[in-house]
């Protein structure tokens, strides 16, 4: 019975139990794992996407340089000698005619603003590049967390198992001890008990392993769900001995605050624009065009069928109710906002360095301290297992040294993967994750 609800236990990691088809096996590394993830996630596709629509405000802002050119095509007819008499100050008289002509019109100065919308057009370009630079280390920093915690959860499905057989090993021991009267049904109690919690350890991994696959699939950007068969990274080097030279790095690497500095460099630009909308427009003003067909019977004079002109248009402000000066000083406040938006990014960025820093370091000195562990409980262990077979210790000496040991074989592989995840995550806050 043990031995088939092991069997049970063990087809259910790899989703085969209750009848359910296991899901496709995919094999991956983590470089593997990153590519796929920067191709396939949604959130680094919309910042892409993001950028190329910012790229056209870019080209929006340009148009001011380049001249308006419209076609038109003009058909009317009227009363005889009648005029307009609503709408309109002037009152042209109404003829019937049909034409068709172009009419150009070319902006000369607003003495800087089109030029500081273009160079804020321009900062915005740049400040939607760094953050889609950005997303792509979010993301790349969510496939390391999901795989080093998928490899932690299979490493412990490993440890489980290992723990299952020998537990059930030597309950198998005690138990033909017992039907030979060399042991009491107390020890087999609690070596039976000693078992089911090995049992539920490996339930418990199965469940963790589940939970990580979902989470490597979403951070790779996928619906389909898999099973995973992960290569194992090697440990990275120990971290640094001082935080403040990478504070000094994360400051200059960090896309969040070099996106930040542009956004800044845009908004300065901006309220420089919107100054300049108090100062006059100058543009120039062309129409040409030919009417085929003219009245002329009804008009008092002939009017030739070609037709042009040109203008100078300067367009002065005087008031509007106070809509400059309030865009102005709008801009101004956004400015000052972008301004102590880089600040405080700064200073976030600052903290998370030297957070990340200190558990990167304590994570690695714990590996050591996990390694010892483990030795002395593989030891104990074996201290334990030879002193109850020469009848020296009882069985609850045994069934300790057996629970420190999966213990500390635990902890051991959760030291190296959390390492691993904190020296992802140190290297995220200098900018270095690519």
């Amino acid at each position: 019975m043990r031995r088939a609800f092991l069997s049970i236990v063990i087809a259910a990691s790899f989703g085969t139990a209750f009848g359910q088809p296991a899901p496709p096996a995919v094999k991956l590394n983590l470089q593997d794992a990153e590519t796929l993830a920067l191709k396939n996630h949604p959130q680094v596709l919309a910042a892409q996407q993001n950028v190329a629509a910012v790229g056209q405000q870019l080209v929006e802002a340009k148009s001011s340089y380049y001249p308006v050119v419209a076609a038109d095509g003009t058909g009317s007819a009227g009363n005889h000698d009648g005029r307009i008499g609503a709408g309109f100050i002037t009152n042209s008289r109404l003829f019937d005619r049909q034409g068709d002509g172009v009419s150009i019109n070319q902006l000369v100065t607003d003495w800087g603003r089109t030029p500081n919308l273009v160079a804020a057009a321009k900062f915005r370009e740049g400040a939607a590049q760094q953050t889609y630079t950005a997303t792509r280390y979010d993301i790349l920093l969510r496939v390391n967390r999901a795989y080093y915690n998928a490899l932690r959860a299979q490493a412990t499905i490993k440890v489980a198992q290992a723990t299952v057989a020998a537990r059930q090993t030597i309950v198998d021991e005690v138990t033909a001890l017992a039907d030979n009267k060399l042991r009491s049904e107390l020890d087999v109690t609690l070596v039976d008990v000693n078992l089911s919690q090995a049992k539920l350890l490996l339930l418990q991994a199965q469940d963790q392993v589940q939970e990580a696959f979902a989470e490597l699939t979403r951070a790779l950007g996928t619906a389909q769900s898999a099973a995973y068969t992960l290569t194992d990274e090697p440990l990275p080097p120990s971290p640094p001995p001082n935080a403040e030279a990478l504070v000094a790095q994360a400051i200059g690497a960090r896309p969040e605050l070099a996106s930040l500095r542009l956004a800044q460099q845009s908004a300065q630009k901006f309220e420089r624009a919107e100054r300049d909308l108090s100062y006059p427009t100058v543009s120039l003003v062309a129409v040409g065009g030919y009417m085929p067909y003219i009245d002329q019977i009804t008009l008092p004079r002939f009017i030739p069928n070609e037709y042009g002109g040109g203008a100078v248009d300067i367009h002065i402000p005087i008031f509007n109710g106070h809509l400059f000066t309030a865009r102005r000083e709008e801009a101004h406040a956004r400015a000052l906002q972008a301004d102590q938006n880089l600040r405080n990014e700064e200073q976030v960025i600052a903290r998370d360095v030297r957070t990340a820093w200190a558990a990167a370091s304590t994570a690695y000195q714990t590996l050591d301290v996990t390694a010892q562990l483990l030795r002395q409980a593989t030891l104990s262990l074996s201290l334990a297992q030879g002193r109850y077979d020469l009848g020296l210790a009882n069985i609850v000496e045994l069934t300790q040294s057996q629970l420190n040991l999966t213990s500390a074989e635990i902890q051991n592989l959760n030291a190296k993967y959390d390492y691993q995840n904190q020296y992802a995550a140190l290297q995220y806050t200098l900018g270095a994750l690519r």
